[in-house]
């Protein structure tokens, strides 16, 4: 009704339309802030890393934080799990799962994504399997050291 009415302005419709040409434009263009043309970048076994480039319209530089998600297993810790320790051993030397399968309740994952504010990626997973209440195998690749975790969210260095 708003835009049919005989008292709207010609100039208000047309600024109205181009506002509206304007925002919709936008819709168009499938990611306009960041860019994610580097590939893949394996660091390690069980490890992989990513870097992409946080630029708005690929000049300004945006803030982000890091963002951590999981249970960060390091080596030390994987190097304590034993074949035949009990649920309550392990969860003493890795923490609490952050996936318990109701349907595989012999098998606990420990997924872990940190995201860095410059884009780095890094991510890793362990999984525990267990039969009849004791481990029967751990597999997770090659996770990082602990000073190797500490390296990997520290901030780079001001030259």
């Amino acid at each position: 009704m708003f835009l049919l009415s005989d008292r709207l302005p010609t100039r208000s419709a047309a600024a109205i339309a181009l506002a509206a040409a304007f925002l919709l434009s936008g819709c168009a263009v499938k990611d306009l802030f960041t860019k994610r043309d580097e590939p893949l970048v394996p660091v390690a076994a069980g490890v992989t890393q990513t870097v992409e480039s946080p630029k708005m319209f690929g000049v300004l530089p945006i803030y982000r934080p890091n963002v951590q998600q999981g249970n960060f297993v390091s080596r030390e810790m994987v190097d304590q799990l034993k074949v035949g320790m009990t649920p309550e051993q392990v969860r003493f030397v890795l923490g609490t799962p952050l996936i318990v399968d109701v349907f595989h309740d012999e098998r606990w994952d420990y997924p872990f994504r940190m995201k860095r504010g410059d884009g780095t990626v890094t991510s890793s997973h362990v999984v525990v399997r267990f039969k009849e209440g004791r481990v029967v195998s751990f597999d997770g690749g090659q996770v990082p050291a602990e000073n190797q975790y500490l390296k990997l969210i520290a901030a780079p260095e001001k030259k």
